[in-house]
C-alpha cells in the first residue's frame, strides 16, 4: 500500500472525532524517507470567540513536542560537542541546585535520568500559583524541597533541562532559534485555538497553553509553535540522517530512550508500528511519531483543548487508530 493509500485511511479517524464534536479540528500530516508528504486539515482552529477554519498551515501550540523537538535536540548536541557530560550530575552546570543541602537526593539527579524521566520528581508541579515573576519561579524552581517518589514522566525533568540551556548560553529560552519552521508564539490569525484560561481570562491563540511556561516567560518542557510541514520537515531529517539518531533510538527503558518515547504496549503510536520507532504527544492534542524501520514518521494535530480541557475528547483512541491505519497493511 502506497503512503498516500495509508495517508487516506488513517484520515478517516480524525474526520469522524471532528464530526461527531470530539475536537474541533486538526491537520494530519505523514512523510517518507524519501521525501514525499501527505498533509490534510479539517474543522475548526477555533470556535470562541470567533469560528476559524482549520488549515494545512495552521500553527500549533506544540506543547510537550518541545521536549523532543527542542530541548533534548540542543541537550544532546551539547553532549556530542563535550560541553556536557550526560552522566554527570545537573550541578555540574547548575552549581546552585539545591545548594543548602549538599547530601540531598536532587544534587545527584543526572541529565540522562531527565532526559529518560527516571527521576523521583512529581509529574506535574503548579510553579505558576507562586507568582508571575520568571526569575523568581527560576529560583524556586531550583531551590524548593522536592518530595522523592517513583519515577514518572514530569515536566519537571525538562524544566530543569531548559535551565541547564540557559545557563551554558547566558540566555532564556524564548532568546534562542527554536529552529526553522518554529517559533515561541504564533499570529493569532494564523494559530490553532487552544483553551479559554481561568487564569488568564481569556482565550489563548498563538500564546502559550502551558500555565508554568507562561509564568516563566519561555521553558523547556513546553512553549514551541509550528505546523505539520515544520514537523514533518524535522522528521525527515531524522529519517535521513542514521548517525544523528543514535541517543534518540537508544532505550534508557521499557517505555523512554533519550527524550522520546518507544514501543509499549497501549502507547500513543498504536500497535502496528515498528519497535524502531519512537514517538512523543503534547497535552494540547499535538503527536508526532517516526518509524525508523518503515522509513516513515507521522504527526497529527488537534486544538483538542479548546474551548476547555475538562471534556473528553476520545485524544488517546484517535491516535491509536491513526497509528494503527498508518502501519497495518
Amino acid at each position: 500500500m502506497s503512503l498516500v493509500e495509508q495517508f487516506e485511511r488513517a484520515f478517516a479517524p480524525l474526520a469522524a472525532s471532528i464530526e461527531t464534536g470530539r475536537i474541533p479540528g486538526g491537520v494530519l500530516g505523514v512523510v517518507d524517507a524519501q521525501g514525499n508528504r501527505a498533509v490534510r486539515a479539517m474543522g475548526a482552529a477555533q470556535l470562541a470567540p470567533e469560528r476559524r477554519p482549520m488549515t494545512e498551515e495552521t500553527w500549533f501550540d506544540l506543547a510537550s513536542l518541545t521536549k523532543v523537538l527542542f530541548t533534548t535536540e540542543r541537550i544532546l548536541a551539547l553532549a556530542a560537542d563535550g560541553r556536557i557530560d550526560l552522566d554527570a550530575p545537573l550541578i555540574s552546570v547548575l552549581p546552585d541546585f539545591r545548594q543548602y543541602n549538599p547530601d540531598n537526593w536532587e544534587r545527584r539527579i543526572t541529565f540522562r535520568q531527565c532526559l529518560g524521566h527516571q527521576t523521583p520528581f512529581p509529574a506535574v508541579f503548579p510553579l505558576y500559583t507562586y507568582g508571575r515573576d520568571p526569575d523568581l519561579l527560576r529560583t524556586f524552581l531550583l531551590q524548593h524541597e522536592w518530595k522523592a517518589g517513583p519515577s514518572v514522566y514530569s515536566d519537571l525533568n525538562f524544566l530543569l533541562l531548559g535551565l541547564v540551556l540557559e545557563r551554558i548560553e547566558g540566555r532564556t529560552i524564548r532568546a534562542f532559534d527554536p529552529g526553522p519552521g518554529f517559533a515561541w508564539a504564533a499570529d493569532p490569525a494564523q494559530s490553532a485555538a487552544t483553551e479559554d484560561c481561568t487564569w488568564r481570562h481569556r482565550v489563548l491563540v498563538g500564546e502559550v497553553h502551558d500555565d508554568n511556561c507562561s509564568a516563566l516567560e519561555g521553558a523547556g518542557h513546553a512553549g514551541l509553535f509550528g505546523t505539520a510541514d515544520a514537523i514533518l520537515d524535522f522528521a525527515a531529517a531524522r529519517l535521513g540522517d542514521s548517525d544523528a539518531n543514535a541517543l534518540i533510538r537508544t532505550p534508557l527503558s521499557a517505555r523512554r530512550t533519550h527524550g522520546w518515547e518507544r514501543p509499549y504496549e497501549g502507547w500513543s503510536g498504536g500497535e502496528h508500528c515498528s519497535d524502531s520507532t519512537i514517538g512523543h504527544t503534547g497535552f494540547t492534542g499535538t503527536g508526532l511519531w517516526i518509524d525508523f524501520a518503515r522509513g516513515h514518521a507521522w504527526t497529527l494535530l488537534t486544538n483538542r483543548v479548546h474551548p476547555t480541557r475538562h471534556f473528553d475528547s476520545g485524544i488517546v483512541v484517535l491516535r491509536r487508530a491513526v497509528g494503527d491505519l498508518i502501519n497495518s497493511k
